[in-house]
């Protein structure tokens, strides 16, 4: 593998020197929109290539010519980040390797969501994590490193901004896309995409409204024998999103943005790693999560300065199901007679910001503003065992005799009812003083102030502090807990000509603390848990070559993590999970991402991230051998070597304007959690695209992913507990794709 890996490296080194050679002729175009693409996630509006922040951008354009679905399809292909790719609708992105785990974090996750700047997800274990379908997106933004300054909590890592196409006034305007094909294992069932847009101007240049629609079926490809089901994993996605734009003047603009979005997996993805393709359980392990947003904004001119205000208002919903193999009480493990969990959780969040920002290139420039979040969850987990109560009264020897109505009433093991309340607020700015046209010194800070409580009750039952349960409170009846800080960052950036960048930063990230669920049932456990913090120090280049023939990006980094929310686990059978804060990490690394125009008709990009994340102190762990991780101890999934390469062939003047496509991914392996002996990654990951213009409106792909099935494991992170617990890539997959725009 380490010879594979030198190869790939090699392609984007070879690449790269291919296109500084003088053959190339002086009037051939340059890479197009190579670093040239508009970004907002900083707040402002700036082409990312004069942004001095290490960030990655993905058109829409480009997102559908990668056949792009869904966040796995694209995300790990740019530089610094891993895809968690575990429970659709709650898998979770890591940047920059902050992460204590490759399964979920406990509490708030280590990277922020947005939509059209909109936060996504709620401080706490999250209920729902949007995948945003590609279809209609403007772009997707992914900011590296802390960015809790202008953003808040939730951004230790970096930041996902999706931003889709909001309605238009000036033109009418439609767009669909189909998708048909077949995933290996699948037993003859089709995948299938079908997505739809029309925008209307109901006033010119005044008023518009924009409707999408889509739904998407990805054939399930595992085999359950437990349940009778092959390709037992069905997943199912449908959205419809609307947006109006209201435009009274050519100063002021009104957005109002709503977006719907539910998903539904019939069976988990997780599988035997022994037995590929193949999940063995008692009983079906449903999944479906469900998401509405609505937002409204205000982006005023206001001569010197733009006023932005944004306020929004999120439902989540999350029901999940699982078959526990082992439990409890009455021994068996197969059919109906086995133990199972049902959760459903739900979330209420509502955010406001408003900002100032001053226009134009002047010397002294400024953002100020100010943000609010609040968060309402309801959560209850329950464990069942068909015939437990009954079993019970029968041996009443066996449990101390207690009646099956006390320790399993209606045949409930567990019981886990929380409901939370979290509040944020912040007050942020950033001042940029440019001395000289080609220096910019710019500080920055926000001051944040959060505030949290939670009544958490484990109901009375055999698994949950029988006979009579546990609350856990304080003396006012419920846990609270409240943080201030601060976070600042400064930057130094030098633009000693058009086309050349570099910039040192100074930045710091945090993330707020929480409940831990099962307090109370092991005396190890704490009530609460604190914030945690990170510190990033990186400088960067981007560059334009060759007449813009070839573009460049490089940022090197060290962050130190203090205070980490590691999620542990307690001992068999029930490994309650809780969160402490222990320990603390470095990660360093250097990041690269290329784009060159070898020829009129010829394109490579790559992108590649060297890293190391370690624990720099113990890492307590009152159930692990040793008790304990040691210093030097890796980050779970934190891989050393990610390397994506993409060369593609476009014949613009030919007939059709056919292009082909090769797409390569590597990723070197990983332990996938804390004193787990199992990794994931070590594999090469090929797709093949081609594609034909037909009558300038009708684009048509057929395309092959993992080409040569490659059996890549993405997480495994419960292998020590004896539990099939390992996801892969999808296995090879065929298709069509038929793309229309008017």
């Amino acid at each position: 593998m380490r010879t594979t890996l030198h190869l790939a490296c090699l392609a984007g080194v070879s690449a790269l020197a291919l296109a500084a050679q003088p053959a190339l002729a002086a009037d051939e175009p340059a890479a197009e929109s190579a670093g040239s693409i508009v970004v907002t996630a900083t707040k402002r509006a700036v082409a990312l290539d004069q942004t001095p922040i290490a960030a990655s951008a993905v058109s829409g354009k480009d997102l559908a010519a990668a056949n792009a679905q869904s966040l796995g399809d694209y995300i790990a292909r740019l530089p610094g980040v891993v895809f968690n790719d575990y429970q659709p609708g709650i898998s979770e992105v890591v940047i920059r390797g902050i992460a204590a785990t490759t399964y979920h974090e406990q509490g708030q996750t280590t990277v922020g969501y947005y939509l059209n700047e909109v936060p996504l997800v709620e401080p706490g274990f999250p209920i729902a994590i949007p995948d945003v379908d590609t279809f209609d997106l403007n772009r997707v933004e992914v900011l590296r490193g802390p960015q809790g300054t202008l953003f808040g909590s939730s951004t230790l890592g970096g930041l996902v901004n999706y931003v889709v196409n909001l309605a238009d006034p000036t033109k009418i305007d439609a767009a669909a896309s189909g998708l048909v094909g077949t995933t290996k294992n699948s037993h003859g069932e089709a995948n299938y995409a079908a997505k739809a847009m029309i925008n209307v101007p109901l006033v010119t240049d005044k008023l518009a409204v924009r409707l999408v629609a889509l739904q998407r079926f990805d054939a399930g490809y595992l085999d359950n024998p437990g349940t009778g089901v092959n390709g037992s994993n069905d997943f199912r996605t449908r959205g419809l999103r609307g947006s109006v734009v209201f435009t009274p003047t050519a100063a002021t603009k009104i957005s109002y943005l709503s977006s719907w979005q539910d998903t539904y997996l019939e069976d988990q993805t997780y599988l035997d790693l022994d037995h590929p393709y193949i999940r063995n359980t008692a009983r079906a392990e449903p999944q479906r999560t469900r998401f509405w947003m609505n937002s409204l904004r205000l982006d005023q001119d206001l001569g010197g300065a733009e006023l932005t205000a944004i306020g929004s208002v999120i439902e989540k919903h999350n029901f999940t199901q699982f078959s526990y193999p082992y439990y409890y009480v009455t021994g068996v493990t197969t059919g109906s007679g086995a133990a199972y969990s049902a959760g459903n959780a739900n979330a209420n969040i509502k955010t406001a910001e408003v900002r100032l920002a001053s226009k134009g290139n002047t010397p002294l420039r400024y953002l100020i503003g100010a943000s609010y979040m609040e968060a309402r969850k309801h959560s209850y987990d329950q464990i069942f065992q068909n015939g437990a109560a009954a079993y019970i009264d029968a041996n009443p020897a066996l449990f101390g005799g207690y009646a099956g109505s006390v320790l399993t009433p209606s045949d409930r093991l567990y019981g886990y009812l929380s409901d939370t309340y979290n509040q944020d607020v912040g007050v942020f700015g950033e001042l940029t003083y440019a001395p000289r046209h080609d220096i910019e010194i710019t500080v920055g800070g926000r001051y944040f102030w959060n505030r949290y409580n939670a009544t958490v009750v484990n109901q009375a039952g055999a698994l949950g502090g029988y006979p009579g349960g546990y609350n856990a409170t304080d003396a006012k009846g419920y846990v609270s807990n409240k943080e201030d800080g601060f976070t600042p960052k400064v930057t130094i950036t030098a633009r000693p000509t058009k086309d050349f960048l570099a910039y040192a930063t100074y930045s710091e990230g945090y993330r707020v603390g929480g409940i831990n669920p099962n307090a109370g049932l092991l005396p190890t456990i704490p009530v609460k848990y604190n914030s945690d913090r990170v510190k990033n120090y990186e400088m960067g280049v981007k560059f334009h070559a060759l007449d813009n023939r070839l573009y460049v990006e490089a940022t090197v980094f060290n962050i130190d993590w203090k205070g980490i929310q590691a999620r542990l686990f307690g001992p068999a059978p029930s490994y309650y999970s809780y969160v402490s804060n222990a320990g603390s990490a470095n990660i360093s690394g250097v990041e690269l991402s290329a784009t060159a125009q070898l020829a009129r008709f010829a394109s490579f990009s790559t992108s590649a991230t060297v890293q190391d994340a370690r624990l720099t102190a113990f890492l307590p762990d009152t159930f692990a051998v040793g008790g304990g991780y040691a210093s030097g101890s890796v980050l779970p999934g934190s891989s050393r070597w990610s390397v994506a390469n993409n060369l593609k062939f476009e014949f613009a003047d030919a007939p059709l304007k056919p292009s082909f496509e090769v797409a390569h991914r590597y990723l070197s392996s990983a332990p996938v959690a804390f004193g787990n002996t199992a990794t994931r990654g070590n594999f090469n990951i090929f797709d093949l695209r081609a594609s034909v213009t037909v009558g300038e409106k009708l684009r048509v792909m057929v395309f092959a992913n993992n080409v040569f099935d490659k059996f890549g494991i993405l997480n495994a992170p419960f292998t020590s507990q004896a539990v099939p617990a390992g996801s892969i890539v999808r296995p090879r997959t065929l298709g069509l794709r038929a793309d229309w725009s008017l």
